[in-house]
């Protein structure tokens, strides 16, 4: 086959996945656009999308920027990144021990503990955080161990605003998206250079450290922008385990435009502020893991 017809080939191979992504993620993400540049009707309350650019108005988006960087909702995304930057640093003190032990020196029991790790993925992700509900109720498991252990007086309220049990909820969320890519990566690390360091003498702290470590560190970044960007769109889980004003996230802001406000442009606009920044760490993202890569080379 001829260099033009393996590309032609190729082409169309691609263009069902190509078409999908227009339909599925362009279209819907145009609609949003004309939405928050459009207008919502004063009487019945609903968006009036302005589907020509040539007409579109920012003024919503205007509000939600200057909001955003001294408004109302200027708490609402530092609440958001302070949450994501907390569960992310829980999510590699736990799960990077756990990914390195499944790569070194899991053995045979490897699918096993996959398998466990998986296990909840086969569960509906709103099922599973129902299961905190019975766990940390007021009468719940949690407060009935502290209780009988008197660690506590009382029951601690932690679904009534406590931003503890929103970090936790997204730790466990969302920790097999991070265990799984870094354990790939881990996993690839040739075996013989750690032998190497430990005939010339390396202790395997420093092995870890100045080996094992740094070949790691682009499956590390996979790992986290799996983990951290689901986590800055993610709304169920703070409004089941808390659904207090004091816990809400830029998600259940977007959320109260659109269902609960008057003015669906406005949440519409929040979207659209809140993809353009996600971009912007999705590309920092490409370019550090790229230079993580080659320095790893």
């Amino acid at each position: 086959m001829t260099r033009g017809g393996r590309t032609g080939l190729w082409a169309a191979l691609a263009a069902p996945g190509t078409l999908w992504i227009l339909a599925l993620f362009a279209v819907p993400f145009y609609a949003v656009a004309a939405v928050a540049f459009g207008y919502t009707d004063p009487v019945f309350n609903a968006p009036i999308p302005e589907w020509d650019p040539r007409y579109w108005d920012f003024t919503a988006f205007g509000q939600i920027l200057r909001e955003s960087i001294s408004g109302d909702l200027r708490p609402v995304f530092l609440r958001t990144l302070i949450y994501v930057l907390v569960a992310l640093a829980v999510c590699v003190l736990v799960g990077y021990p756990v990914a390195y032990y499944l790569a070194r020196h899991a053995g045979r029991r490897r699918g096993l503990l996959l398998a466990l790790i998986l296990a909840p993925w086969w569960v509906n992700y709103i099922t599973r955080m129902l299961a905190w509900l019975n766990l940390l109720q007021d009468d719940g498991y949690v407060n009935d161990l502290l209780l009988l252990t008197r660690l506590v007086d009382e029951p601690v309220r932690w679904l009534s605003g406590n931003p503890v049990t929103v970090v936790l909820a997204l730790v466990y969320g969302y920790i097999p998206f991070f265990i799984v890519p870094l354990f790939s990566s881990l996993d690839r690390i040739d075996e013989r250079l750690l032998e190497a360091a430990r005939d010339l003498g390396c202790s395997g702290r420093r092995a870890f450290w100045h080996i094992t470590l740094p070949l790691s560190r682009s499956g590390l970044m996979t790992a986290g922008a799996i983990t951290a960007l689901p986590m800055f769109g993610d709304y169920y889980t703070n409004t089941l385990v808390s659904g207090s004003p004091t816990t809400t996230m830029v998600a259940n802001q977007i959320e109260f435009y659109l269902l609960g406000g008057s003015r669906k442009e406005l949440g519409a606009s929040l979207v659209l502020l809140m993809s353009a920044l996600l971009m912007v760490l999705m590309a920092y993202y490409l370019v550090a893991s790229r230079r993580a890569e080659e320095v790893g080379a």
